[in-house]
């Protein structure tokens, strides 16, 4: 079977850190995981500028791996990479509406955590406020993406792709994915899975584990009923809280822009609908009596019960009240602080994004969630954990991993469909700027 087809090199199994401190092994491993915009490959969307990929088995971009990457990239001075990626991700935009899962046709149908207004801000800090207005096109096909069909919800027809009319008017977002068929680079997986299902069942069931793979979560119990049984997955019927706030996020961006720009109409708008759906975000997922924010699943009207890092984006965001602010840092520290750093839900199902794993993004999530409302010793502890456990792990192997055990030291990070992987994208990036952190 094999001499059919012509299997990619992993370049990152070459490259070894030869005991080089780790910092100098991150900076050194940028030119490893750099692509050229010439890479071709059947199924990869081949783009205009270099790029940086995650590493080990994955060969492309990644949506929201990218900004954190950046992050640490910023801290090595590589701003005319940084500005490459997001280069490419306007190109994306303006070619195919969104930015895919990844730069492969397979992954067309659906999108990933919007971060690349995170990203603009990052380089306009940079270069200057120009840079906002550059990508502002970008920005707009982007919102306009994530509220596809928003104008046209009623009460009857309260849903429509990634928006969803609640009971109250407001208009909040869900993940999707416009295929409802087995994922091509998990075919065995979904199959095997809906084995059992008659075909609408098993479509719906795909359509949820597609969703998912949107949220980027791939896969937690945040998205199941049953947190130990995959096929009660329901992700397109949950309002994500840390979605919502992403979305905020690029309503209060345009909304300042337009102001910025004399176009106050536009701008009024904007900062409206920034309002609502802070004002949404707090009546449908704050939890007053458990101090603490979980998602909504709207179809049965409720909360859902799972205990996740989600919970920090309205912190990260400063939408957050600040007694409510405080609360939830009490649950982080009670539920979630683990000598290794933070594991993202208070559930063990076997699946990678939940507990005993830990992942770079949400670590710089919750750690500039908790500065930004003055937990400082908290969030240092956060910092100084995660730290240790990322040198831990490097000194032992000479790796840093996609994603780690944070409660049990030298226990590899478990769950997922594929082993964990090394180079790491993100994880590298969140050391360094956890590192350079003031």
């Amino acid at each position: 079977m094999e001499a059919n087809f012509k299997l990619p090199v992993d370049r990152t199994i070459d490259y070894h850190s030869n005991n080089k401190p780790i910092t100098s092994n991150i900076h050194d491993l940028w030119d490893v995981l750099t692509r050229q915009p010439d890479e071709k490959g059947g199924t990869l969307i081949l783009l205009p500028y270099p790029y940086i990929i995650p590493g080990g088995r994955f060969r492309e971009i990644y949506y929201w791996d990218s900004y954190f990457t950046m992050l640490g990239l910023s801290i090595d001075g590589k701003w005319e990479i940084i500005e490459n990626m997001i280069k490419n991700f306007s190109y994306l935009l303006h070619n195919f509406g969104h930015i895919p899962n990844g730069n492969r046709t397979y992954y067309l149908s659906r999108s990933q955590p919007p971060f690349f207004c995170l990203m603009v801000e990052l380089l306009a800090a940079k270069k200057g406020i120009h840079i906002l207005l550059e990508y502002l096109p970008a920005i707009e096909k982007e919102y306009a993406y994530w509220m596809d069909g928003a104008a046209n919800l009623s009460q009857k027809n309260n849903t429509y792709r990634r928006v969803v009319l609640l009971k109250n008017g407001a208009v909040l977002n869900r993940y999707w994915d416009d295929a409802h068929t087995p994922r091509p680079e998990a075919y065995k997986e979904d199959t095997h899975l809906a084995k059992e299902m008659p075909e609408p069942k098993a479509k719906e069931l795909y359509r949820h584990i597609r969703a998912a793979a949107e949220s980027g979560w791939d896969f937690s119990s945040r998205w199941f009923i049953d947190p130990l049984n995959m096929v009660t997955i329901e992700t397109t019927h949950i309002i994500p809280v840390d979605l919502n706030c992403l979305l905020f996020f690029m309503e209060e961006m345009l909304g300042n822009i337009y102001a910025g720009l004399g176009q106050s109409q536009k701008a009024e708008v904007m900062m409206q609908q920034s309002v609502q759906r802070k004002e949404a975000i707090r009546q449908f997922c704050w939890n007053e009596e458990k101090g603490f924010y979980f998602d909504y699943q709207f179809i049965l009207q409720q909360q859902k019960k799972v205990y996740s890092l989600a919970a920090m984006y309205p912190l990260f965001f400063s939408i957050a009240a600040k007694d409510d602010a405080t609360k939830v840092a009490n649950v982080i520290a009670n539920q979630f602080i683990q000598q290794g750093g933070a594991v993202t839900t208070s559930n063990h199902s076997g699946q990678q994004w939940d507990a005993p794993n830990g992942w770079a993004p949400l670590q710089w999530i919750t750690y500039k969630g908790l500065k930004n409302y003055q937990e400082n010793a908290l969030a240092k502890q956060l910092m100084q954990n995660w730290l240790a456990l990322n040198e831990s792990v490097y000194r032992n192997t000479g790796k840093l991993m996609e994603k780690y055990n944070v409660e049990t030291y030298g226990q590899h990070a478990g769950g997922g469909e594929y082993p964990t992987q090394d180079g790491f994208g993100w994880t590298n990036g969140i050391f360094l700027a956890m590192k350079n952190d003031d």
